[in-house]
């Protein structure tokens, strides 16, 4: 993995993956989504879309753990505070040789700058929650979240995707 391409693709598919309108219709739809392929692929994880300060979809599928739940929390949180990828945000600290405690004195039990957290962002408003998974390495996290958003905003997930590692 090379932290470099990784940052700039995360900028490219955060400016491709908007919204026209956001409502609690649509956060279903992508909830529903991610559930489906994380159900028809074994996959182990917390899914949570909200707006700030709003749960609008939450569920766990088989195999996930109260600790994914509070990884998904703690991932959400960086995008609310930094209105950017938890997965971006945390390969910025680990090129910087830095954690969110020490540069921005963010506790580590309310953040977690790993990969899983999506800005959802609204055209013409900006970012106003977030879509986050847990339960897989957070750099897959990071992009089964891209890739429901591609297929929901009918966007090329191939030319969104992170390079193979």
């Amino acid at each position: 993995m090379d932290i470099v391409h990784d940052l700039q693709s995360i900028v490219a598919q955060e400016k491709a993956l908007v919204f026209p309108r956001f409502d609690a219709d649509r956060a279903w739809q992508v909830g529903a989504y991610l559930h489906e392929i994380a159900k028809a692929r074994g996959l182990p994880l917390a899914i949570d879309v909200r707006t700030f300060g709003q749960p609008l979809f939450f569920c766990t599928l088989e195999g996930a753990t109260p600790d994914n739940v509070d990884w998904a929390r703690r991932k959400g949180n960086v995008v609310a505070h930094f209105r950017r990828s938890s997965y971006a945000i945390g390969l910025r600290m680990q090129q910087a040789g830095t954690t969110l405690a020490e540069k921005h004195a963010l506790p580590a039990s309310e953040y977690a700058s790993h990969g899983g957290a999506f800005p959802l962002t609204v055209a013409g408003v900006g970012v106003i929650g977030s879509i986050t998974v847990s339960g897989l390495p957070q750099r897959s996290d990071h992009e089964l979240v891209v890739e429901a958003l591609c297929a929901v905003l009918e966007q090329d997930y191939s030319a969104l995707a992170l390079a193979r590692a």
